[in-house]
């Protein structure tokens, strides 16, 4: 079986090569990225790395033949109309490179009345996938756990998140936890070419006071729960480019559409998601989080 990863150079695109790496070898992993010359990492590692643009179904065809399951992992754009035409475009790719199995790396955030910005993107495409004859699965994430550790700094220095959820929980999953869901879908048959939908998350979802508990038990410093409202949150971080869409995100989130609690991961792979106390411990490194 030949396997290709897109976006392998990315966050969870490396967790996932390397899995896979550990799972079947490297000589049956091909790497797919944007820019080649920024994967010499990986061809030391004797894995194949071919160019991949999703806005060129040409190249993505040459780069999908010959693959028996290719594992999408999605741009980062916030516009919605490229992230569909880059859908389309592999979708296209992926049928003339005759690729018999596809693992679509979603977001949980796909709701009807889900405000977040991408909402639309995350409900049309496990759909799309529906109507293409393809065999597949999509593997729905969870919010990312590891983005709180470089935050912890300034959550010590605010000694509150800030989050605009209200009361509502929300549910994590860690890159690693995501990684390994990912790449044993890919190399299971029997769990990835019916359809099926799973989504990541860890044991139990988290109010704010409970997250900030937890981080308050770590960290040694009282980080409560003040949280701003969604115009204030989005002027925040109005300079870092996504404040907009994140705000649109925790919008959601104050609705209780990202709550969701699940086995998935357990069904996947057997074990039990590292729960939010377990992997802040092992991540936080004052130093280490004060430099960044």
């Amino acid at each position: 079986m030949k396997y290709l990863v897109t976006g392998a150079t990315g966050h969870l695109g490396q967790k996932v090569v390397n899995n896979i790496v550990d799972l079947v070898g490297a000589s049956a992993l091909t790497a797919a990225v944007h820019t080649p010359a920024k994967a010499t990492a990986l061809n030391v590692q004797g894995i194949n790395v071919v160019p991949c643009d999703y806005l060129d179904v040409d190249v993505m065809i040459k780069a999908f033949t010959g693959q028996d399951v290719v594992i999408y992992i999605p741009s980062k754009t916030y516009d919605v109309l490229q992230r569909i035409t880059e859908f389309e475009n592999s979708i296209k790719a992926l049928k003339q490179a005759h690729v018999a199995s596809v693992v679509f790396v979603s977001f949980y955030a796909d709701q009807e009345n889900n405000p977040f910005t991408m909402s639309p993107y995350y409900a049309y495409a496990p759909r799309r996938l529906a109507t293409t004859g393809l065999h597949y699965a999509v593997a729905k994430n969870s919010l990312y756990a590891d983005p709180l550790v470089p935050y912890l700094p300034e959550l010590i220095a605010r000694k509150a998140l800030i989050y605009p959820v209200g009361d509502q929980a929300m549910s994590f999953i860690t890159l690693d936890d995501s990684a390994a869901a990912i790449a044993t879908l890919a190399t299971k048959p029997e769990l990835r070419d019916q359809g099926q939908v799973y989504t990541l998350t860890q044991t139990q979802s988290l109010t704010m006071p409970a997250l900030g508990d937890i981080m308050t038990a770590v960290t040694g410093h009282e980080i409560g729960y003040a949280p701003v409202t969604t115009k204030e949150f989005c002027r925040i971080y109005a300079e870092e480019g996504d404040g907009e869409e994140l705000a649109s995100m925790y919008a959601a989130g104050a609705l209780g559409l990202f709550d969701q609690v699940t086995d998935d991961f357990h069904k996947i792979t057997g074990t039990q998601p590292e729960d939010m106390a377990a992997f802040l411990k092992r991540s936080y490194q004052p130093e280490a989080c004060a430099k960044s």
